[in-house]
């Protein structure tokens, strides 16, 4: 066995028997919510590293789209609200719908009016203009069709559709929104993307929390469906049991595709532009083009597992979208489990949420014990606030864990291997 390979399975080993020892210590029920919840984070760790280790492009803002994307799984597959429907609001929504339409369009053919001998700066001028008109109208339309919603519905609801294909809808909705962004960013520095990305990903959240007719806002929705049957159902162990299920199916499909097509010619061509940009657009290939393209891929897999994530949840709220959970720790997930490494990445995301989760229990146990062994010794009462503090110990431990692994493994605990071909 190559050393490789048995530096992989010692590692693999090593994380089940901890995993295997949580179950133990807190009980099924709680060891499969943690688990789902990092397969699920293990998607998201899956299309972070087709960007960032397949491409080398800086996702700065994935909490964004995993909060588009959960916001498409809801709409599609939240039960239908007929007070909504029944009521003047859909007609009034359509309207607007067909402003932004119109709008636009008028819009875009004025962006390009250049094309047809106008002026330069007089086009900018008309197409500034065009986009503010429709803007101005748009919300026109729209603020008495949003009051009408709030009094009498709520809100819009959903359509009643099967979650998977909420799913997929909001992975859609990922990739469509990295679309716009791609366009506009990626022909320029690097650094443009993290920035654009970080603040698409705050516009997001705000526009989701204060938007109560399509959100509910701060009065979040629930209960979202499940694509499994709920713990209501058939309990706990066996509905998490199963929807840990689905997302283990989805891991391997996401994981086998990605493996192919890395191995392919499109993957030996996305390696070149990754390692040297210069030298893959000197040899003829359209760089932006494919960056866009891995910027796309990505965020629609992003979506998946978030959008997963999220209605295992059950829950849809705006204001719990943060930085810290929703992009930071997915990309500790994917350095530390070695960017490029599909593989990696699946081990770094459970092997991160595991520190996640259960430093805050570990550090308490130990607090108990430090503050109990203090007062016996030396008669100093212990804080009351112990049980915050622990929970604060979780970002300095998984701080601590990643200077280590950057220190000792640079590459991640499972980098990538380096293909040489003859």
């Amino acid at each position: 066995m190559r050393a490789v390979e048995l530096r992989t399975v010692s590692l693999l080993a090593g994380l089940a028997v901890i995993v295997g020892l949580i179950f133990l210590w807190q009980g099924n029920a709680y060891g499969l919510r943690m688990l789902t919840e990092a397969s699920c984070l293990a998607i998201v760790a899956l299309g972070l590293n087709v960007q960032w280790g397949y491409a080398g492009l800086f996702n700065a803002g994935i909490m964004g789209f995993i909060a588009i994307a959960a916001f498409g799984s809801m709409l599609v597959s939240f039960p239908v609200n007929p007070v909504f429907w029944q009521s003047e609001a859909p007609g009034m929504l359509m309207r607007m719908a067909l402003i932004i339409l119109i709008g636009g369009a008028v819009t875009v053919l004025l962006s390009r009016s250049h094309r047809y001998g106008v002026p330069k700066k007089l086009r900018t001028v008309l197409t500034v203009a065009a986009a503010l008109v429709t803007y101005l109208m748009a919300q026109e339309a729209l603020t008495p069709a949003a009051e009408l919603i709030e009094q009498n519905s709520g809100f819009i609801g959903g359509f009643g559709m099967p979650v998977w294909l909420g799913w997929l809808v909001g992975g859609l909705f990922a990739a469509i929104l990295a679309w716009f962004i791609g366009r506009i960013t990626l022909g320029l520095r690097s650094d443009y993307l993290a920035i654009a990305t970080l603040g698409i990903a705050e516009i997001v959240k705000a526009f989701l929390k204060n938007a109560d007719w399509l959100t509910r806002g701060t009065l979040t929705v629930s209960p979202l469906p499940w694509p499994v049957p709920t713990p209501s159902d058939i309990g706990f162990v066996a509905a998490r049991s199963a929807y840990l299920s689905v997302t283990a199916v989805l891991i391997v499909i996401i994981y086998v595709l990605l493996q192919r097509g890395w191995a392919s010619p499109w993957g030996r061509m996305m390696r070149a532009i990754r390692d040297n940009e210069l030298a893959a657009e000197a040899t003829g290939k359209n760089v932006n083009r494919r960056l866009l393209e891995m910027f796309v891929i990505g965020n629609f897999i992003v979506g998946i597992g978030g959008a997963a994530l999220i209605t295992f949840g059950g829950i849809f709220d705006p204001s719990g979208f943060l930085p810290i959970n929703h992009t930071f720790l997915v990309l500790i997930m994917v350095v530390l489990g070695g960017s490029g490494n599909n593989l990696g990445s699946i081990f770094g995301a459970l092997l991160v949420y595991v520190i996640w989760t259960m430093s805050e229990p570990a550090a308490l146990i130990g607090f108990h014990y430090g503050a109990t062994w203090i007062q016996q010794a030396f008669g100093i009462a212990p804080p009351d606030d112990l049980a915050t503090r622990a929970l604060q110990m979780r970002v300095f431990v998984i701080g601590l864990t990643i200077i280590l692994v950057l220190r000792f493994a640079p590459k991640g605990l499972l980098p990538e291997e380096v293909i040489k071909y003859e």
